[in-house]
């Protein structure tokens, strides 16, 4: 795209209301030393997203903006084009008016792949337009079935054990064993999972697959694979091969397409052999911009309020996998300007943010959050991010850190916002200290979205009935949306997932409770006192909503 097209573009974003003007000119500076196309950069930075952006382009090209989510589409339109052609142009024909094609274009303004089309079909195109990840999700659906996806993985599988019958079991380019691992990154990509487990076990090579937060089976390989599938991920994560005794991590950037994907590799040596785990880090899956994590009204108002307060400690809660860091992203994205200056010490830095100086803990190396805390304050920081608080040395430093004029953003690992503070004085820190410097406290968990392919309702039972109280709704629904399950949801019923929250904030009130050591119980009913909506209310908004099912309710709790 051109500079004089790019500028264009800007513009009408903020004429649109979009983005603000100096949002684009936070964008355009950093164009100038990325080189990156103005759209890629405003996601990125987390000001718009794609599809504001689509709707935006569709305008300037005067054509329908349409979403296409994965629709099937006919067999003999998808053959008007060869699916490499349509891959490569992030084209797809997607009806037929006559002699017209209906063509969805990513860039609707490409007017010489809209010539190519002609030529090649001897038709006229109607274009509308879509994004270029809808019109990528509809391709791998209509040409890219799990059924097709899992097929070559049972082909690759065949073929690597059949190789290794011959006694070959090298992994030179070409080989099926190489195919295989390929076949293994590319199912975690399109089932959008966020990790690859390789487990061997006495007999069998299983592998597993973490999608929406639960394991799913993946095919069943032969053990004689195992030795030659690890060291192929050995060598493309920088791992030393001939260490199998030790565990190891690495870093893999896997090319999908035109985009790559981060996977960070870890072998872990068990009794029948090493594991390998691939934690799969999509840029094109990562939503940021508190806009768009879905936060109550209410709870958003309070959380963008507290993060741009000039010094003291704001904790995110929750388990593993439960968002975290993708929150605190996008708290930095909000509250990130020139004139702040934002350092991180993160394990692992998932994603890299503009303008701020992100760090890697190493412990081997002795690069700890403790001591990278000592030298950041060094670093002249107006804000500062600690990945987690895992040891009394780290909250100590972090609350130093706050003491002396600077705002302190961190995780603890804890089951509710309120359970944080006793977590802390556990650790040895004085409540003195924690009432000083808490600003506020974010609790949050992942929730699975019912698949709306195959939704539908029933009456709760009666064992939820009781558990979840649900008589204490009054006038509730008598019927609650469910899952039935089905091949596009892997037969789970669910589909993708949501965020849920709660936030406490830090007033004088708690403050008072903390100083008295009050227990986590009591510091949460005084907060749902002052307006506080705990994760469990939360996700019953979204239960009657239609978005989600009573047994993720359970799971949360109310």
């Amino acid at each position: 795209m051109s500079a004089t097209k790019t500028k264009k573009l800007g513009q009408i974003l903020v004429d649109s209301g979009n983005i603000t003007q100096e949002q684009l000119e936070k964008a355009l500076k950093e164009q100038k030393q990325t080189r990156e196309k103005l759209g890629v950069i405003l996601q990125r930075l987390g000001i718009t997203t794609e599809t504001e952006i689509a709707r935006v382009l569709a305008n300037q090209a005067g054509v329908e903006f349409i979403t296409l989510g994965k629709r099937r589409i006919e067999k003999e339109i998808l053959e008007l084009l060869p699916p490499e052609f349509s891959e490569n142009n992030r084209i797809l024909p997607i009806g037929l008016k006559g002699n017209t094609i209906i063509l969805a274009m990513a860039n609707p303004l490409d007017l010489d792949i809209i010539d190519k089309v002609q030529q090649m079909t001897g038709s006229y195109i109607e274009v509308v337009h879509a994004s270029d990840s809808d019109i990528g999700a509809t391709l791998s659906t209509n040409f890219g079935s799990v059924e097709d996806t899992d097929k070559s993985l049972l082909e690759c599988i065949e073929q690597a054990g059949e190789a290794i019958g011959r006694g070959d079991s090298g992994i030179d380019k070409g080989s099926p064993l190489i195919k295989l691992v390929d076949h293994l990154i590319k199912k975690g990509i399109d089932d959008h999972a966020t990790d690859i487990h390789i487990e061997p076990e006495e007999k069998v090579l299983r592998s597993r697959f973490r999608v929406d937060g639960h394991l799913i089976e993946g095919p069943y390989m032969p053990m004689g694979l195992h030795a030659s599938i690890v060291t192929r991920f050995k060598i493309l994560a920088g791992m030393n091969i001939s260490e199998s005794r030790q565990p190891q991590d690495g870093r893999i950037m896997h090319q999908i397409g035109p985009r790559t994907v981060d996977l960070r590799v870890s072998t872990f040596p068990s009794v029948n052999g090493e594991t390998v785990v691939c934690r799969l880090l999509d840029k094109q899956n990562l939503v940021l911009g508190l806009e768009r994590m879905g936060m109550d009204a209410e709870l958003k108002r309070r959380f963008t309020r507290d993060i741009s307060k000039p010094h003291g400690i704001l904790l995110v809660t929750g388990p593993t996998g439960s968002g975290k860091t993708t929150t605190l992203y996008s708290a930095l994205s909000h509250i990130n300007t020139p004139d702040v200056k934002i350092i991180t010490l993160e394990d692992p830095v998932e994603y890299e943010i503009p303008m701020v100086s992100q760090a890697q803990i190493n412990v081997k190396q002795g690069f700890t959050f403790a001591s990278g805390l000592r030298s950041i304050l060094r670093q002249d920081p107006d804000i500062i991010l600690v990945g987690e608080i895992r040891d009394q040395e780290t909250a100590e430093l972090a609350i130093r850190a706050a003491l002396t004029g600077h705002l302190v953003f961190s995780t603890l690992h804890t089951n509710s916002a309120a359970g944080a503070i006793p977590r802390l004085t556990e650790m040895g820190i004085e409540p003195f200290l924690l009432s000083a410097t808490l600003v506020g406290l974010l609790g949050q968990r992942l929730i699975r979205r019912i698949c709306p392919d195959c939704r539908t309702t029933q009456p709760p039972t009666s064992d939820q009935i009781e558990a979840l109280d649900l008589a204490s709704l009054g006038e509730g629904p008598s019927e609650f949306s469910v899952g039935q399950g089905c091949s596009n949801c892997h037969n789970s019923g669910y589909r993708g997932r949501l965020a849920v929250f709660e936030y406490l904030p830090v007033d004088q009130d708690i403050r008072e409770l903390i100083n008295h050591k009050a227990d986590a119980g009591r510091i949460e009913s005084t907060a749902v006192e002052k307006g506080m909506q705990t994760l469990g209310r939360d996700t019953l908004k979204h239960v009657l909503a239609g978005e989600t099912s009573l047994a993720e309710l359970g799971r949360v709790g109310l």
